[in-house]
């Protein structure tokens, strides 16, 4: 029987390195994401059709497919020649499937069912740890209170030196019942890696996320990110990571990979070039517990400063 593990994400960073290494083993995956985007693509399907933001779901239905690579490059694919905040160009083909199905449906399920088909996701699943609209807000150190995904991961009205003390929702919303359901049975958690604030911490606030992961008897891995992010994680350490994860889960992780591996500075600088808001590796807290803190060499060999996926699954699967 195959061992069952959920992963907590959103966003690329998950998809990329933690969904793709791990699916090369003999495993069941279940990827769960916050459904909480506010900008881009997903954020005009929510105001015109009322849709459940599609962005970082798409991403896992990729990840996890077994499909021809037409099939994943086309859900990739981004048409149209309107300009979002952060960059990005047009509707993407995945969030036109997923939305189109859902507003046609009025069922996000269904709409899930026939992505997870058209996609050819076989042995894993991706869901959304909420099927409820809701968005987030954050109360900054200074009391301001900002609001939307959008504005926690790209700051455009307020000041990004100033530090998030909370996350709270719009509403209070259910958890989507079988996220709850394959906690309970899972033998692994692996949360991350992804930007802390807006796609991360986000998973746990749906009402009896929390509380099934302080039941479950699986372990729970935290994959700690490489570099900080400016607005979210400015001078960031291991330990500032991995408290705010215990944080919100309220209940303590088993074990935090991390990258031990300073990259130099004109590696840093190149990726900086490509990678919107990114500050600096995230600092290495002296004394760490080995038995729960793990550093290891877990970067690719060059370009991006970037999880090495199947170096990250190794080390997972070692746990």
């Amino acid at each position: 029987m195959k061992k069952e593990i959920v992963c907590f994400g959103g966003g690329s960073a998950m998809s990329k390195t933690t969904l793709i290494g791990l699916k090369k083993y003999p495993v069941k995956l279940f990827a769960v994401s916050s459904m909480l985007d506010s900008g881009g693509s997903s954020a005009q399907f929510r105001v015109d059709f009322k849709t459940l933001p599609a962005g970082d779901i798409r991403r896992h239905l990729i990840a996890l497919s077994d499909a021809p690579s037409w099939k994943k490059e086309l859900f990739a694919l981004r048409i149209g020649r309107e300009i979002f905040d952060g960059g990005h160009k047009g509707h993407s083909f995945g969030n036109i499937f997923v939305s189109g199905l859902e507003h046609i449906f009025q069922d996000f399920e269904k709409a899930m069912e026939i992505s997870h088909e058209f996609l050819e996701v076989k042995d894993h699943k991706a869901f959304p740890a909420t099927t409820e609209q809701s968005h987030i807000y954050a109360i900054l150190e200074n009391g301001e209170v900002i609001f939307g995904e959008d504005e926690i991961d790209i700051p455009q009205r307020h000041d990004p030196e100033l530090k998030i003390k909370k996350l709270f929702l719009t509403k209070k919303v259910k958890a989507y019942s079988p996220v709850v359901d394959v906690i309970s049975k899972a033998d692994l958690i692996v949360i991350g890696p992804g930007d802390l604030y807006s796609s991360l911490l986000p998973c746990f606030l749906p009402d009896r996320i929390a509380e099934a992961l302080q039941k479950t008897k699986a372990k729970k891995v935290f994959v700690c990110n490489t570099m900080t992010k400016h607005g979210e994680t400015n001078n960031f350490s291991v330990l500032d990571f991995s408290n705010k994860i215990e944080e919100y889960m309220d209940c303590c992780l088993d074990f935090v990979i991390y990258n031990k591996e300073i990259s130099s500075k004109e590696r840093i600088d190149k990726h900086k070039e490509n990678a919107l808001g990114i500050l600096e590796s995230v600092r290495i807290d002296k004394e760490l517990d080995d038995k729960k803190f793990i550093g290891s060499n877990i970067l690719i060999k060059d370009g991006p400063i970037f999880h090495d996926p199947d170096v990250l699954a190794k080390l997972i699967m070692s746990l």
